[in-house]
């Protein structure tokens, strides 16, 4: 690929907005594309930068506008929706492919793409933001003090708000349940049905099991068969959660989640540059071998989610900028390193030991 033009999808949402700014920041010049010209020009013309507004619907014209394009940052949601038809135009046009979901489904449509992105050149790789950057650098460098681990927990603490396309993403997750691996298989668990204590980084805190994308994504990079990832919540709210589960059944309508997706749209604006700025993120992580007793602990400390975000979707644009390897499926780790987590700004080192 020597053409090095990127293109942002997505641009008008919340993070895609600030991916587009820092692109420019760094030097960079983006495409901005969307499906809405009139939401999209706008942020073009204050940028400089030139625009082209497309249908994920319309797949001809989608390709189209993906020749000459060497990397994709996708960032409009929900991804369960979005994903799927932008991958196939990237594997089509010959654009690398990335987006910022943490939706579970959308890592494995990418890892059943596989051999179709290698036989295009073409790099699939979903979840370069928060989710999953730090959990998945945290879990390979585990994984390499343990590669006989047959366990594997993740887990952040994090004051960060919601945008408009997290809340939505979380909404979708209220009539299914949680989710865990076992035996190397993905199940559906009750929401908050697992629970434990976990010292993230600032003193121990009841923890609840949430479905998170590593449950797919660290498996992919570890291959450990038994994966659980677990966020801080007080036990009141776990108990709401639990009497939630009566009525997954009509959280899971359509008409309900259209109707709690346009509330959000309402009142949700995500966070200021001033909070983001003062907030941080403690992510944890353990792998053990119950077998052999051993039993090993990690952590990182992070910038807020979205400035993660932020600058890991570019770190990684940026290494696709200069790929020369294969195509195929990757988790940032796996393309990246799992070093990548701590170039980026706000984050600390890795650090492992016994507890």
């Amino acid at each position: 690929m020597n053409n090095k033009q990127i293109l942002i999808y997505g641009a008008y949402g919340y993070t895609g907005e600030l991916i587009a700014r820092q692109a420019v920041a760094q030097g960079l010049k983006p495409i901005l594309s969307g499906r809405s010209a009139a939401k999209l020009q706008p942020l073009a013309n204050e940028l400089g930068l030139p625009a082209i507004a497309v249908s994920l619907d319309d797949k001809e014209t989608l390709v189209r506008t993906l020749q000459g394009v060497a990397a994709v940052i996708h960032c409009a949601g929900p991804f369960s929706a979005t994903a799927e038809p932008m991958m196939h135009a990237c594997i089509a046009s010959g654009a690398h492919y990335q987006d910022i979901t943490g939706e579970m489904a959308v890592y494995q449509q990418a890892h059943a793409l596989d051999a179709e992105a290698r036989a295009a050149g073409v790099v699939l790789c979903p979840g370069t933001g928060f989710d999953v950057i730090p959990t998945d650098c945290l879990a390979a460098a585990l994984h390499k003090t343990m590669t006989s681990a047959t366990h594997l927990t993740l887990g952040f603490d994090s004051d960060s708000g919601f945008s408009p396309g997290t809340a939505k993403t979380s909404i979708e997750s209220l009539g299914v349940g949680s989710a865990v691996r076992r035996n190397g298989k993905i199940e559906v668990t009750p929401h908050a049905e697992l629970t434990r204590k976990i010292n993230f980084g600032r003193g121990e805190k009841f923890a609840v099991a949430i479905p998170w994308g590593d449950v797919a994504t660290a498996y992919y990079t570890t291959e450990i068969p038994n994966i659980e990832v677990y966020i801080p919540m007080s036990p009141r709210r776990a108990k709401k959660m639990q009497r939630m589960n009566a009525f997954r059944w009509l959280l899971g309508m359509q008409w309900v989640q259209n109707w709690l997706k346009g509330k959000v749209e309402k009142t949700v604006r995500g966070p200021s540059e001033n909070q983001r700025a003062e907030q941080k993120t403690w992510v944890w992580g353990e792998v053990r071998n119950d077998r052999r007793g051993e039993r090993r602990v990690g952590r990182v400390v992070t910038a807020n989610g979205y400035d993660v975000t932020v600058h890991g979707s570019l770190a990684v644009v940026q290494h696709l900028l200069g790929y020369h390897g294969e195509g195929g499926y990757f988790t940032p780790s796996r393309l990246c390193g799992a070093e990548l987590v701590e170039k980026l700004p706000g984050s600390g080192s890795i650090e492992i030991g016994i507890d």
